[in-house]
């Protein structure tokens, strides 16, 4: 996708663009260096939601410099990043398409949180994206290395940076991913310094920031929606709302990648449907004993598990709900709306 080449438009010419903010009835597509107005063509809504046009992707459509162009297609993805909704059990939230590189943001004091940075970890992977986790706020922790290493262990697929943008500290080893073409998606919490970190790496004054609260170590929301910005350098930056509650669902692959240690040692006991708990020959038990595997580390692949498990099965059971209800009214009298 990064070598598609973008040509300017006339009203009524189907072009390329890419979406670079998602409203309730409403889109903004990238287009020449502008964002233009757009609406769906009226066939999206009868396809799976899963079809609609997210933060990132690239998109055909019939261009009217006039008024609002006309979505006509999705590109085929190479990415896509999605994650439970929490306010809608079992319904997915599709948060963005083509991302590189998703940054997961979190600051070295009260938000530190090991086990929803390996949650973060498992979206990327399981949707195509490589997991970099950057711990801001550098400068205020006394034992930076613990923290590397604790995240380094997460998983062998993913990368773990220090820094500090108020000092400079650390941004030199994050510049191999800043190449032209690449799109970075950051996301983690209010206030961990997303839109601070942008704005050190490119050196401008683009994304707005707030600061964080004395009383609670916690950030204001500055961004209330996802965003995609082109910058000078030829990066692409998507930014999110930050979110403190990351669910799991239908992300079975991207657990058993990051967890692919954990995976394999399963793979080598005596029984293939052992529990790990009372069986003879059980490789999970014997390095747990041994200390090869850690608890904590276990008890987490586990949780995430049933996590996954539980609201992929609740998922389904909505989109089941949702095709029947959908089924039915295709077909209703549109007068007496009875079938």
């Amino acid at each position: 996708m990064n070598n598609i080449i973008i040509e300017n438009g006339t009203k009524g010419e189907e072009k390329l663009g890419r979406i670079s903010t998602v409203g309730k009835n409403s889109y903004g597509i990238l287009f020449m260096g502008e964002e233009i107005p757009a609406r769906l063509k009226g066939r999206f809504y009868e396809e799976d939601s899963e079809a609609f046009p997210v933060v990132g992707d690239y998109v055909k459509f019939m261009y009217n410099s006039r008024g609002d162009s006309l979505i006509l297609s999705v590109c085929e993805r190479k990415s896509f990043l999605q994650r439970p909704d929490q306010a809608k059990t079992g319904v997915m939230q599709y948060m963005a398409a083509n991302v590189d590189y998703l940054f997961i943001v979190t600051s070295l004091n009260e938000d530190y949180n090991y086990n929803r940075i390996a949650r973060y970890a498992s979206i990327a992977i399981q949707g195509g994206a490589a997991p970099v986790v950057i711990l801001t706020k550098s400068d205020l922790c006394t034992n930076v290395g613990r923290y590397l290493r604790e995240v380094g262990q997460i998983s062998d697929k993913v990368r773990v940076h220090a820094i500090s943008a108020r000092y400079g500290i650390g941004l030199d080893e994050l510049k191999e991913y800043m190449t032209p073409g690449t799109t970075i998606c950051l996301m983690g919490s209010s206030g961990v310094g997303k839109s601070t970190l942008i704005n050190s790496l490119t050196g401008e004054d683009i994304m707005k920031t707030s600061a964080v609260r004395e009383d609670d170590d916690k950030g204001r929301h500055t961004t209330t929606y996802r965003k995609l910005i082109e910058l000078s350098n030829g990066i692409t930056v998507i930014d999110t709302p930050g979110m403190r509650e990351v669910g799991m669902a239908n992300v079975q692959d991207g657990i058993d990648e990051t967890f692919s240690d954990i995976v394999e040692l399963e793979s080598r006991c005596r029984f293939s449907n052992c529990r790990h708990d009372t069986e003879p020959g059980c490789a999970v038990k014997a390095a747990l004993e041994s200390g090869e595997l850690s608890a904590k580390r276990y008890e987490l692949y586990k949780s995430l598990g049933r996590e996954n498990t539980n609201n992929h099965a609740m998922k389904k059971e909505i989109s089941r709900w949702a095709k029947a209800y959908k089924k039915r009214w295709q077909y209703a009298d549109p007068k007496t709306k009875r079938v």
